[in-house]
């Protein structure tokens, strides 16, 4: 009965490339002219940050020069799914602003898939960033949470999205660039349930990362509250 109800679904309703609309024949989330063109992050990159690297470096420590010259992140592991560019922006753009929630079903398993060295490392917990009330009632949906809730059913792992929250209303990081994004989200966030955070492993989830200045301020108050590691995982990444 189930596969006859999942059968006459796809009849009525078949699945479409989530980027051009396009029906497709299977449940792959993009057409193959839509994932040509979609610049998923692979080796090599950094071990570390995640960054794509241009070629291997020689040696066994592939580390981009800001990890090489050990600048300081609260992040013990960073990855993400794809190239933040012209070919993903109007998809995850129309995920985040135009209501496109359904996608979050197959942006999840890109994350599973770019984030299993963090998830080999060891998981106890999955943290969405956080919306201010205002902007979540605007919005009327969190688009980090709706990930880190599709990433938790494919994984098994507890998704926490309570324990920390952004009490301080910033303005949009698409608004600064440099210093004054770190200025825009400084102690944006706190943990309201540190007894919940305390000695856990948690990766923390996002849509896109631009400087990290956002994801470092949410880990850095993960870390406060006793956090044993902070991990990032986002679906997209300017590179």
């Amino acid at each position: 009965m189930t596969n006859f109800l999942a059968c006459l679904i796809d009849l009525l309703l078949p699945p479409r490339c989530i980027s051009c609309g396009k029906i497709l024949t299977g449940d792959t989330g993009l057409c193959p002219e839509c994932f040509n063109e979609m610049n998923f992050i692979s080796q090599p990159y950094c071990r570390k940050c995640g960054h794509p690297l241009e070629e291997v470096p020689s040696g066994e420590k592939s580390l981009c020069p800001s990890c090489l010259r050990k600048v300081r992140t609260p992040f013990r592991l960073s990855r993400s799914a794809l190239r933040y560019d012209e070919a993903s922006k109007k998809m995850i753009l129309a995920f985040k602003f135009m209501d496109r929630t359904e996608n979050s079903v197959v942006f999840a398993r890109w994350l599973k898939a770019a984030g299993a060295d963090i998830f080999k490392e060891g998981v106890d917990l999955i943290v969405p960033i956080p919306l201010h009330f205002t902007r979540l009632l605007k919005r009327r949906y969190n688009q980090s949470a709706l990930l880190a809730g599709e990433l938790g059913k494919l994984t098994g792992v507890r998704v926490d999205y309570n324990s920390v929250i952004r009490h301080k209303r910033t303005r949009p990081q698409v608004e600064f660039s440099g210093h004054a994004r770190i200025r825009n989200v400084k102690d944006a966030f706190r943990v309201r349930r540190p007894e919940r955070i305390k000695g856990r492993r948690i990766v923390l989830i996002d849509d896109v990362m631009t400087t990290g200045s956002t994801l470092k301020e949410c880990a850095l108050a993960l870390k406060k509250a006793g956090a044993r590691s902070v991990d990032t995982l986002t679906l997209a990444r300017v590179c």
